[in-house]
């Protein structure tokens, strides 16, 4: 985050020093040996929360389409989730190799719980409700495939959605059973991962928002009294990254 905003005026500055340096008035301070702050606000984060019904700090692994203050509905997922987290926290050099048994019925369950219901439908055409008419039993062979190896992704049905520019972006829809495996992985992934992310990111974190990021943003600007905000879209990343780079980070936690 270094060089984000340019630096207008001492942050000891009053309101009128403050303007004088920016009309050039007065040559701005230089000081020698003091490296650059954070500019965006340290919030609490995601790292921490509070659980009312046990009265303490727990380890915040929710998902995209819950809200921070929504409890896992199995306290038995919650316990697993806060041992992995707590793992993840205080091995954070260390490559945590057995995460796989965590899920089981239950854990799929609670994914099932997490899954956004009101998707486009995959390749074979089943909804969320059609899933739940059996719901144990579609967990349970979902489970047991999972846990043999023998599960294999069906393919991604393929949408084109227009851009604001003109330009179409491709799209892939999985099934929703298998939405449902992905969020199980992602529920173990997000344990892990989220102890180790900076309090000053924002994107693809559970409980985070554009809107957070702009809020922080603004009130950093408004602090330093202004500065310059610097733009950076890398363009097509995620088509053309190189997966064996996300397999290698994987692998090293």
């Amino acid at each position: 985050m270094r060089g984000l905003f340019g630096n207008l005026g001492d942050p000891g500055d009053s309101a009128e020093e403050a303007v004088r340096k920016r009309e050039g008035n007065e040559a701005p301070r230089k000081v020698v040996g003091k490296s650059e702050r954070c500019v965006v606000p340290m919030n609490a984060g995601n790292l921490l929360w509070r659980d009312p019904r046990e009265g303490r700090r727990r380890c915040a692994v929710e998902p995209l389409e819950r809200t921070m203050e929504e409890a896992p509905t199995s306290q038995t997922v919650s316990t697993k989730l806060e041992r992995i987290a707590t793992r993840a926290r205080e091995a954070p050099t260390t490559a945590l190799r057995t995460l796989a048994h965590h899920i089981d019925v239950d854990w799929l369950r609670e994914a099932h719980h997490r899954t956004r219901k009101h998707g486009a439908m995959g390749v074979d055409e089943v909804s969320a409700e059609e899933y739940a008419r059996d719901l144990e039993k579609n967990l349970r062979s979902l489970y047991e495939r999972a846990k043999a190896g023998t599960y294999r992704a069906p393919p991604v049905r393929r949408v084109n959605i227009p851009k604001s520019d003109g330009r179409m972006r491709p799209i892939g829809i999985p099934t929703f059973e298998d939405k449902i495996l992905q969020r199980a992985v992602a529920m173990v992934l997000e344990a892990v991962y989220e102890q180790s992310f900076l309090d000053c990111s924002y994107g693809f974190r559970p409980g985070r928002s554009a809107h957070d990021a702009l809020k922080a943003l603004r009130d950093a600007t408004m602090e330093m009294r202004g500065g310059w905000i610097l733009e950076v879209d890398i363009q097509r990343f995620f088509d053309t990254l190189d997966h064996a780079h996300l397999r290698d980070a994987l692998a090293r936690r």
